[in-house]
């Protein structure tokens, strides 16, 4: 049995993806097992700040940052930079993700592009 195929009657067009070579599949997989590892992991970062360190909050309280009480840093200051601190890794994680994505699919490009005109060249050869 066929999959199903999903047309728009408006557009007159389907509705499935454009078939991709086997190298963007797996350059898709990668770009984005890497995007949810690294949300996992900021979220992760951003939990334990949140969370985890006012819990421990009593036995933080002997050491110091800038000369305020650990607790008091992070509830006053710290925390809010951590988050900035993690956009900004997440900014710049995904531009070089999104630039290895981009050279991938440039790649797989100049591929197709070679192998369609060798298939023209045999075309013509055949005539």
């Amino acid at each position: 049995m066929a999959a199903p195929r999903f047309f728009d009657s408006i557009a007159q067009t389907s509705l499935e993806p454009p078939p991709v070579s086997r190298a963007m599949a797996a350059a898709h997989r990668r770009y984005w097992r890497f995007n949810v590892m690294l949300i996992s992991v900021l979220m992760l970062i951003g939990f334990a700040v949140s969370f985890v360190v006012p819990l421990f909050a009593r036995s933080l309280s002997s050491v110091r940052v800038a000369g305020f009480r650990l607790p008091f840093y992070v509830g006053a200051q710290g925390a809010i930079l951590v988050y900035l601190l993690l956009i900004v890794i997440y900014i710049a994680a995904m531009t070089r993700a999104d630039l290895r994505l981009r050279q991938a699919a440039d790649a797989d490009a100049v591929s197709d592009a070679a192998s369609g005109t060798a298939k023209d060249t045999a075309k013509d050869a055949a005539r």
